[in-house]
């Protein structure tokens, strides 16, 4: 935890070339660097500085802006010293800096300070990570959009939501001798129908929200010799599967990491699913039903000639995977085009190429890309399975409502209400805040 008059240092980027900066939050943050420079700062100045070892020896030239409290990223006063980016001249800063009285920064402890003193909410904090570690220009704006406060926004209205309900629910509790009328009860449990209906359409930009920033997860999953290695090398552009006509080849799981038009997709290919096998390929199939259980998509490959060859192994495997996507592969050999099955269900051929792009442009959906909008934010998985909890505390709520149950009913209420304020750290363990910030970089 921050310290009253602890100072931090780090380098916060740029080691390697152009421009490094080595930057100084705290109580004596202003005073160490204008002993490093031998000169005072003035407030949002830009000065010319020349930065000092302990021998007076020159280190470098360079650029010092100093950022009074509380009008800084942290709240506490901050000094910024730029200079060449070569790893040498930056060490030789830093270690400066702690020769005069600051410590190295923890990871994340930039942000963490910043989040204490009421600069960022939590997942404005979370949102800032996702912005520097962000590969395409889409999710670089999501994550501005959730920096900007657009997830916290919404999670907040939906509490305030929460929060009126519940009030008047422990307001009835504590008022007992006088009963809700029942225009007054059918009211209430419309509210709490709308709030619920709020969070649900929260949770599903959430849901996006989370594919977007970490990928969609997808499984490959069907009987033996259906195609599912040979559509994993077609989607990767390479050969990383061996493929051949010998079924249970495939033993082990086998992950490759996609792109499609910016879109990060994790493909997992698997052994194929059946009732026998040697006592290697039974584990390969434990494996997949193990993946599956956490697969955000099933890629259902089946033989076009027969599409219902080793259907019962598979049914039972997807049985709790949130999305199918059924390919009829090998389509070039079918005499007939297959029925449709119950759901998405494509034709394709991957050894001739026939439906691999429109498999492409689904996949691309289904990871959420053509659904964004101006609104879109990058949500991790830990919020949508803090929205999930209060989701559930809201249908044990309304239910409860629905029986009279108002003690049930406010007590569903005030745990749905702290889930969601896990989200922007109105109601957060210490043990998690760390675990939060531990996962930045060292000069966030």
């Amino acid at each position: 935890m921050t310290q009253p008059g602890d100072t931090i240092v780090a380098i916060a980027s740029g080691a390697g070339g152009g421009v490094g900066i080595v930057r100084l939050s705290g109580a004596r943050a202003l005073a160490i660097a204008e002993s490093v420079i031998g000169r005072p700062l003035s407030v949002r100045h830009a000065h010319h500085v020349r930065f000092h070892d302990g021998d007076d020896e020159a280190i470098d030239d360079g650029i010092a802006l100093y950022f009074a409290a509380p009008a800084s990223f942290t709240g506490e006063d901050v000094v910024e010293l730029q200079a060449h980016g070569s790893p040498a001249v930056l060490q030789q800063l830093l270690e400066r800096c702690c020769e005069l009285g600051a410590r190295i920064a923890r990871a994340g402890e930039y942000s963490e300070r910043a989040f204490h003193n009421g600069k960022l909410d939590l997942a404005q904090a979370e949102a800032l990570a996702d912005l520097v570690a962000a590969a395409d220009i889409r999710t670089a704006r999501a994550a501005r959009r959730s920096l900007d406060g657009e997830l916290s926004r919404r999670v907040d209205n939906v509490a305030a939501q929460l929060l009126a309900v519940r009030v008047q629910v422990e307001a009835a509790i504590d008022f007992a001798d006088e009963a809700l009328d029942t225009l007054a009860a059918a009211a209430l449990h419309e509210r709490l129908l709308a709030t619920g209906r709020g969070l649900d359409a929260l949770l599903q930009s959430a849901q996006r929200g989370q594919r977007l920033r970490d990928g969609l997860h997808a499984v490959i999953v069907g009987p033996p010799n259906v195609g599912k290695s040979s559509l994993l090398n077609a989607l990767a552009g390479s050969d990383s599967a061996i493929v051949t006509d010998i079924p249970g080849t495939t033993r082990d799981l086998l992950r490759e990491v996609v792109h499609i038009d910016g879109v990060e997709l994790t493909l997992v290919d698997t052994a194929g699913l059946r009732a026998s096998g040697d006592a290697i390929e039974r584990e390969g199939m434990r494996r997949a039903r193990v993946e599956l259980q956490r697969a955000d998509l099933a890629i259902v490959v089946l033989d076009a000639r027969d599409p219902s060859a080793g259907r019962g192994e598979v049914d039972s495997a997807i049985a709790a995977v949130p999305q199918r996507l059924w390919l009829h592969n090998k389509a070039d050999l079918a005499s007939a085009p297959p029925s449709p099955h119950d759901g998405d269900t494509m034709l394709v051929s991957v050894r001739t190429g026939q439906g691999l792009e429109a498999l492409r442009a689904r996949l691309r959906g289904l990871a959420g890309a053509d659904e964004q909008g101006d609104g879109t934010f990058t949500a991790r998985a830990r919020q949508v399975d803090a929205l999930r909890r209060a989701a559930a505390e809201l249908d044990v709520a309304t239910d409860a409502l629905a029986a009279d149950a108002l003690d049930l009913c406010a007590e569903a209420l005030r745990c749905g209400h702290d889930a969601l304020g896990e989200i922007t750290g109105r109601v957060v363990p210490d043990a998690l805040l760390g675990h939060i910030f531990s996962t930045f970089c060292i000069g966030k």
